[in-house]
């Protein structure tokens, strides 16, 4: 059942350019969302992404019901989230990485049993929550700590058990693991990941690390210039796009020229990053399989190690990106 619902989704804002006149101005429609239609099913991880300016946070904005549509329908769980803001945010929660939905000189859990009336929670459920996300995000040393003096880490893993307390149906997500340190990002997506599959709950996120994508997400829409470019599977994403893969060969001794295929190059390597033996091998995977690859290259030449790597999401966007 799709939970979230665009069709033609717009949204235009007016700006003003400057002119040589005194008192004159001149106005110009910026169309920072233009004509987006998608569906998402409920349960999912939907990542949204798009570099800086694409229009992904105006349309979370919409999605939240921060913002009116200029155009289009926008249906969530059955309503419109601007126009039935009061009904609708009881069953959504939303985290964005550089603000707080916390009180900010209150220590984390008055401002949890502000929430906690605010929603109208029951007890039964408020405490069995209170004791899920505090065990799974390890939060209770630090819950009568006022919230401003928390670290970064520390405030976003409180933010996302806030923003779940009155089990949402939907969570908006953005940014969440921005600045964070390695250890603190692996603990808030494996709490992600771990809440998803027991609750269902479905999951619009927008990020720029690759790592949060990998690791959480199953859908993908890709935004640009306020356009839907990419709107599948991650898996059929990466199979799209990851022609190119990297061969990493170790020979037993020096290999000469190598007389490779068209689909293969040389990767250009200098100083000490390769030894007189070693050979670094871009190549297309749909044009010729790795197998066939090294027997060509072991041909008449004794070969000690290899090692395949394949592309990296994170260069997978960047060619959507520019596609």
């Amino acid at each position: 059942m799709n939970v979230i619902i665009a069709d033609d989704l717009r949204k235009t804002y007016k700006t003003y350019k400057k002119t040589s006149g005194l008192f004159r101005r001149e106005t110009e429609l910026v169309r920072a969302v233009d004509g987006v239609s998608f569906a998402v099913e409920e349960g999912a991880v939907c990542g949204l992404l798009g570099p800086n300016g694409a229009g992904k946070s105006t349309t979370v904005k919409m999605l939240c019901g921060a913002l009116f549509p200029s155009g289009g329908r926008l249906e969530v769980m059955g309503y419109s989230p601007a126009r039935d803001r009061k009904r609708y945010v009881a069953h959504i929660g939303a985290v964005f990485g550089q603000k707080t939905q916390l009180w900010w000189n209150l220590p984390a859990i008055d401002s949890f049993e502000l929430l906690e009336t605010i929603y109208d929670i029951p007890v039964d459920t408020y405490k069995k929550n209170l004791g899920t996300f505090t065990e799974m995000l390890e939060i209770d040393k630090f819950m009568k700590t006022p919230v401003r003096q928390l670290s970064l880490g520390q405030r976003m893993r409180v933010e996302i058990a806030a923003s779940l307390l009155h089990n949402p149906d939907i969570i908006y997500l953005d940014e969440p693991t921005i600045g964070l340190d390695t250890i603190a990002k692996e603990r808030i997506r494996a709490f992600i990941e771990e809440i998803n599959r027991l609750t269902k709950v479905t999951v619009i996120l927008t990020t720029h690390d690759m790592q949060d994508v990998e690791q959480l997400c199953q859908r993908l829409l890709v935004i640009n210039k306020g356009k839907i470019i990419v709107d599948d599977q991650l898996s059929k994403v990466v199979a799209l796009y990851d022609r190119e893969a990297t061969l990493k060969v170790r020979f037993a001794t020096d290999p000469g020229e190598l007389n490779l295929p068209e689909a293969a190059r040389l990767s250009k390597q200098e100083g000490n990053e390769r030894t007189i033996t070693e050979r670094t091998i871009l190549f297309d995977k749909s044009k010729i399989p790795a197998m066939d690859l090294l027997n060509l290259l072991s041909q008449n030449r004794a070969i000690q190690d290899f090692s395949l790597n394949n592309t990296e999401i994170e260069e997978i966007i960047k060619v959507i990106y520019g596609a």
